[in-house]
């Protein structure tokens, strides 16, 4: 991927920091109930051992704000974002708990003394605030202006508010302009990356099910990464909220973001394929998801025949190629072995770790 990345500005968030030349972070949003502590604590180490960089919880009320003060004791070790809707005492209660960020829309908080006081909060902590748009918190002003919720009235919302908040002196600050509809979110991104040079966050939200969600949140989040624009991402999914952090590693993976894990080559098999490649990958593809590449990126392919697949799978570190009950063991597009079709998975997981602690 080119270096054609969009200059926004440096906020830190917890432990690490999002926009200017900070990694890209994969995010997600904890799904279980929010007062329901040890539910949430549990869920939140399942996300943090899937590899996420920062995590969203709701925080419907002051009573759940504690779970911030649970989560530090816990010593979870990734930012911890609070997501707030309406009450501007529920946000403070957040902040003053150990909440790492504050995502609200000033435009539902309430009055502007209200604004003030979550944006005096925040400044006093070291707190950024993220401002969170989408279709269905759109100003009444905005709708009768535009007609609809269309990419301009969302981008217009999401400067008008930062607009407000740095009148309060308050300028850490992350913009999010969300849609379900993929060309309004990435039209919407595009126009407040032009005209502003606060951090991203990217996401196609009510985006529906893991398959399509995937798919969507994909088109999105990834033409706008090919063009330069965006700091931190989610992939919004009707799933658990694991296979989010997944999806949205695996897009970093593949754009050439964040090289590193194992990033795997597989054909879509044809006539001449022998062996049951589209298991093969599956089965291999769950396990190497848990394998600590150490930094390193290693590209595996698995593909169906001896006839093209080793010379079409050259960039690859290494390879199998599927014969008769049976497959080749390739390396850098030459064969080096001969695999029994029962040891295929041990084989690439052993080849997988080798190349890792060379």
């Amino acid at each position: 991927m080119k270096e054609n990345r969009r200059i926004s500005k440096r906020i830190r968030v917890g432990n690490i920091f999002i926009g200017g030349d900070a990694p890209i972070s994969v995010q997600t949003m904890t799904t279980a109930d929010p007062h329901d502590f040890e539910a949430i604590t549990s869920q939140v180490k399942r996300i943090v051992n899937a590899g996420c960089d920062v995590v969203r919880l709701t925080v419907p009320d002051e009573e759940s704000a504690a779970i911030f003060s649970v989560l530090k004791r816990e010593k979870i070790g990734i930012p911890l974002v609070a997501d707030i809707h309406f009450d501007y005492k529920t946000a403070i209660a957040a902040a003053m708990c150990g909440a790492d960020k504050i995502r609200i829309n000033p435009g539902n908080i309430g009055s502007a003394d209200k604004v003030r006081e979550v944006a005096a909060t925040c400044k006093i902590l070291g707190l950024p605030i993220r401002i969170g748009v989408n279709s269905g918190s759109l100003e009444k002003s905005l709708l009768k202006k535009y007609g609809s919720p269309c990419a301009e009235a969302l981008a217009e919302s999401a400067l008008n508010q930062a607009e407000m908040l740095e009148k309060y002196a308050f300028s850490d600050i992350v913009l999010s302009i969300k849609s379900s509809d993929v060309g309004i979110m990435t039209e919407a991104s595009r126009i407040v990356a032009k005209n502003s040079d606060y951090p991203i966050h990217l996401g196609v939200t009510e985006a529906g099910d893991e398959y399509g969600g995937i798919i969507k949140n994909s088109a999105g989040i990834g033409s706008l990464l090919l063009d330069g624009i965006g700091d931190t991402i989610r992939y919004s999914l009707t799933a658990d909220p694991v296979r989010e952090v997944v999806a949205g590693r695996e897009l970093l993976k593949v754009l050439g973001i964040r090289r590193c894990g194992v990033d795997i080559i597989s054909c879509p098999t044809c006539g001449r394929t022998k062996i049951d490649i589209i298991g093969i990958t599956e089965r291999f593809r769950k396990i190497s998801d848990a394998i600590d590449t150490k930094g390193k990126l290693v590209k595996v392919a698995i593909m169906g025949c001896v006839v093209n697949g080793p010379g079409e799978a050259r960039e690859a570190d290494f390879g199998i190629a599927g014969g008769d009950g049976f497959a080749v063991l390739f390396k850098k597009g030459e064969t080096v072995g001969r695999i029994e079709s029962d040891k295929i998975i041990e084989t690439l997981v052993k080849e997988t770790e080798s190349f890792i602690n060379e």
